[in-house]
């Protein structure tokens, strides 16, 4: 049945008809908040996640298709009650919206062919593509020799405690892959190095001084805030480093003189998932360079202070200032995102994630920043360390992916390394495959993140097949 001209004219004709239900069950996700909250009886990570789990199975339900809430912390979805051979993981949780949106994030806005808000691509578009691929062939009658399992998670943002929570319970199936990345097929993911380093110093009462600073509230997403209060250096002296930096760093600084002689800072730069912090612009970093340039007086913590901007200049993402850039051919070059940054006249904190290759290791990673950081007083956290996931291009499973992506789009197919993390990371032969088509940016955990509504239509497409060709054989 692989690739036959009747089955793929059907999937074609079932999601062309379907069309309008399907942009419709994505918005209807989208409008739910579903950010990781405080955990409550029964919903272990919060009412937004809960809720849009509870929409998920009633759209299930609605289709046709058997399904089972795990105690909130997933749902399942399957075509059959047969031993499931092919499992599909996707997320339902989100990222928070941040700020300098032109669509309301939550609103699953349609326009010019594309789905706008939070979400629409990472994760709920592609789940409701892998969700209608198997309405697809429930509806379109295909008989199938084993199940198919969706698993839909709803913690994948904020430390995978969904998935680790189902599979401790329940075996996981022999052939995995989850939409939340690109095509063709990501085999490799890096592994990490997510640790946090302070420093505490004594209120020498000089002046001019920083009252506080501080920017970032996830370390997996590059900053697109930061501000700052200082006191005793003159506003528009100040402003005048700040058009400077500005003009180096590429954010956009707001200079706001309060009573009593205090001027507030603000940095607005751009957000991005912490994969790629390039794409992005660091408010932190751009801060912290700001403040370095202004005459403060030499005090314990400012010295700490300038010793960031050294370690960590502004626009590093490869951390060849902190002395662990590296790469190789599978995984490329480790990255760096300063994602937290708090800082008072008697502390600083902040958390870092850094994405690391295969060739990665604590020795060469996590003790070589730890020592550069402690020559400058500052204590790094020795912990956080995960290895980078990869599963041979050559496999049968990874092939069987392959060819339906070709099928369907007439690219060529091939796979390739990510930075970012998705629930298959350390799950033997499980890979990454899809849904965004190659190439695009659909701003994923920045503003206005959407999806291309055809390229999801094409996604389900090729996961119908997927399912087809994996269960309806021995």
């Amino acid at each position: 049945m692989k690739g036959e001209p009747v089955v793929r004219e059907q999937i074609e004709h079932y999601f062309t008809s379907h069309r309008s239900e399907f942009i419709e069950s994505i918005r209807k996700l989208i409008t739910v908040r579903s950010v990781k909250g405080e955990a409550l009886q029964g919903r272990p990570f919060g009412e937004g996640p809960a809720e849009a789990l509870k929409l998920a199975l009633e759209l299930a339900d609605s289709l046709g298709l058997r399904t089972a809430n795990i105690e909130n912390y997933v749902g399942t979805v399957e075509v059959n009650d047969k031993e499931a051979k092919l499992g599909i993981l996707a997320h339902l949780d989100v990222v928070p919206e941040g700020s300098n949106w032109t669509f309301d994030p939550y609103a699953g806005t349609v326009q010019d062919g594309k789905i706008f808000g939070r979400g629409a691509t990472d994760d709920k578009g592609p789940a409701v593509a892998a969700l209608y691929a198997l309405a697809a062939v429930k509806e379109l009658g295909i008989p199938l020799k084993s199940g198919i399992r969706l698993i839909l998670g709803t913690d994948e943002e904020s430390g995978f405690g969904d998935i680790r929570y189902y599979f401790s319970k329940h075996p996981a199936p022999p052939h995995l892959f989850t939409p939340d990345g690109e095509f063709p097929v990501l085999n490799t993911e890096k592994g990490g190095l997510h640790t946090s380093f302070e420093a505490g110093f004594a209120d020498e009462g000089l002046l001019p001084a920083i009252l506080y600073a501080k920017g970032g509230s996830r370390s997996n997403v590059v900053p697109a805030e930061a501000e700052a209060v200082i006191e005793g250096l003159d506003h528009v002296v100040t402003n005048a480093y700040a058009r400077e930096i500005g003009r180096k760093t590429g954010a956009a600084f707001k200079v706001t003189a309060l009573e009593d002689g205090q001027v507030k800072l603000t940095a607005e730069g751009v957000g991005t998932h912490a994969a790629g912090p390039g794409q992005g612009i660091n408010a932190v970093t751009a801060l912290i360079a700001l403040l370095t340039e202004l005459p403060f007086p030499d005090s314990t913590g400012f010295r700490a202070l300038r010793s960031l901007a050294q370690i960590f200049p502004h626009g590093d993402y490869y951390a060849h200032a902190a002395g662990i850039a590296m790469q190789d051919e599978v995984s490329g070059k480790l990255t760096l995102n300063f994602g937290i940054f708090d800082y008072t006249p008697v502390k600083l904190y902040g958390f870092l994630d850094c994405r690391t290759p295969v060739c990665a290791t604590e020795e060469n990673t996590m003790h070589v920043l730890a020592e550069r950081l402690e020559a400058s007083g500052i204590q790094l956290e020795r912990s956080g360390f995960t290895k980078a996931h990869h599963t041979p291009a050559d496999s049968p499973f990874v092939q069987t992916l392959l060819a339906a992506y070709t099928q369907y789009t007439g690219l060529e197919g091939g796979c390739e390394s990510i930075g970012g993390w998705t629930y298959v990371h350390g799950i033997d032969g499980a890979v990454c495959f899809g849904a965004t088509m190659p190439d695009m940016d659909t701003r994923i955990h920045g503003a206005d993140e959407f999806a291309v509504i055809d390229d999801l239509l094409t996604a389900a497409q090729i996961y119908t097949q997927v399912i087809i060709d994996i269960c309806s054989r021995d």
